[in-house]
């Protein structure tokens, strides 16, 4: 992963957010979800929200902008364990400037490395991020 593609930096109250949300000892779900300040140049917090589905976590998201999510998710393994991942999710939504794109795309991978999160998805519509969508999707990690 090439440094030169970075556009934004990872504001550092985010930062500490982030490192936080990891280690949370709450079982709910949970997300955090977040924004590039363009005049800035930095991902930025954009709004927290505990106790949240899919579903619900669907609606809260733009549908004509982009946005980065880290969601805590309680997942119930097939043989019955519970586990609780962390997923990063960019939506992407098709239809949106090709100059926020890009920013958000270039950014992406810094705010990964930072959020040290290994789950990543994507979804083009908001439409795609249902429980179905993301329990398929964590079925790949066992």
């Amino acid at each position: 992963m090439s440094d030169s593609l970075v556009v934004c930096e990872v504001d550092p109250e985010l930062k500490e957010k982030l490192r936080k949300f990891r280690f949370r000892k709450e079982t709910d779900n949970a997300a955090i979800v977040m924004k590039v300040d363009k005049d800035r140049q930095m991902v930025v917090l954009e709004e927290e929200f505990q106790n949240i589905s899919p579903d619900e976590l669907k609606s809260e998201l733009p549908e004509r902008q982009p946005r980065f999510v880290v969601y805590s998710y309680k997942y119930v393994h097939e043989d019955g364990r519970v586990s609780y991942p962390l997923c990063f999710i960019f939506s992407s939504p098709v239809g949106c400037k090709p100059e926020q794109q890009m920013m958000y795309a270039g950014s992406k991978n810094r705010l990964v490395q930072t959020a040290e999160l290994t789950k990543v998805f994507e979804i083009r519509t908001t439409d795609d991020l249902t429980e179905a969508w993301l329990q398929e999707k964590l079925s790949f990690f066992r």
